[in-house]
């Protein structure tokens, strides 16, 4: 059933970026529209010219105030970054990062799915359906280091990984609240086999927060068990908790599970609604297909519904992951990197037909 006029209105921040951005933010936008819709909700969008091409203009790929900017608006969905002619460290910093640092976006939500009718490389992985909860404002992503000797022989590099009480509090504190509404259980993964003093913290502090969750079945896995385990058992997995450079690599190696990073949504939030969290497809640029109109949209489907979830529009965030699946279950909709020949404009529609479908259940 739709729901009617309540004249609720979202206001999205659309940040295409580079590359394929461009291509999979046009399609999305009407698809976030239509089902925001389904519980009364209107989409009000302002495109933002922030990535590569503002960078090359201005020396900069967003203002210095970009951070109070979004402020003023519900949600931002975000396409994607990187250029070839700029170093990937530089487009990086210069835009995601540092507006999850300034928003405080410690939340990072990666779910890994299981697309029936998608070839996977993996055998036996029907049902999977896990999150990773990543840790999103430290770790080894920080930017704490620096160079010595550059350009010599001599040359030294430090990249310094921090983690904090309080951190991992918070992000542990997420992860088994995740769980006692999905299937009950949460992975820590850390390699305090090794790191004696940053990981041993993560194992010390995620155990004391564990004991406020009796509910919740825990465990502690070492991380290159874990990714043997993701291609080995993933219908074994539910909450992963992991520190940002861990969940950043597990949820990239649980995308073969989904069909690809083409398949693959995130959300960064700072829980409790002071800031808008930003929705973003896993995959970057893909500049050796930008303007081909081949780019799979559905990761940014995906992360529009995770957007609306947030937003508090369940059942449009619902039929919109429903409309991908029904779409991608036929070759039809389905763009080369799944084994298709559509393009992304026809997986759109594909996308669309479904969730109109979907919606007059």
């Amino acid at each position: 059933m739709t729901a009617e006029g309540n004249g609720r209105s979202i206001h999205v921040a659309a940040v295409p970026g580079d590359g394929i951005g461009p291509e999979v933010m046009r399609v999305t936008l009407p698809l976030l529209e239509a089902a925001a819709a389904l519980d009364g909700a209107a989409v009000r969008v302002t495109e933002l010219d922030w990535g590569g091409d503002r960078y090359l203009r201005t020396g900069a790929a967003m203002p210095e105030e970009a951070a109070d900017m979004l402020l003023g608006f519900d949600a931002v969905l975000f396409g994607a970054v990187g250029r070839l002619d700029i170093p990937a460290h530089v487009s990086v910093w210069g835009l995601i990062l540092a507006l999850r640092q300034a928003l405080d976006l410690y939340v990072n939500l990666r779910p890994v799915h299981v697309w029936p009718g998608l070839s996977i490389p993996i055998r036996d992985a029907e049902g999977t359906d896990f999150v990773v909860v990543r840790e999103n404002t430290e770790g080894e992503y920080t930017g704490a280091g620096g160079r010595a000797h550059t350009g010599t022989p001599n040359d030294v590099a430090i990249e310094i990984g921090i983690h904090s009480r309080a951190a991992i509090e918070r992000i542990a504190h997420h992860a088994f609240q995740l769980a006692g509404s999905r299937r009950g259980r949460v992975s820590l993964v850390t390699k305090s086999n090794v790191s004696r003093f940053g990981y041993a913290l993560w194992d010390e502090v995620v155990l004391d927060i564990h004991a406020s969750y009796p509910e919740i079945e825990f465990e502690t896995v070492f991380v290159d068990a874990m990714a043997a385990r993701i291609i080995e058992r993933p219908q074994s997995l539910d909450v992963l908790l992991c520190s940002n450079l861990f969940g950043d690599i597990l949820s990239d190696l649980g995308a073969p599970l989904q069909g690809g990073l083409g398949m693959a949504p995130s959300a960064n939030l700072r829980p409790g609604g002071v800031v808008p969290g930003i929705f973003e497809p896993v995959h970057g640029s893909a500049p050796d297909i930008a303007g081909q109109g081949i780019a799979n949209p559905a990761a940014c489907v995906l992360s529009a519904a995770l957007l609306l979830s947030d937003r508090g529009c369940p059942e449009g965030a619902a039929a919109l992951q429903r409309a991908v699946g029904e779409a991608y279950a036929s070759d039809t909709a389905r763009t080369p990197d799944v084994g298709g020949s559509a393009t992304t404009e026809r997986a759109a529609e594909e996308i669309g037909a479904a969730l109109t479908t979907t919606a007059a259940r």
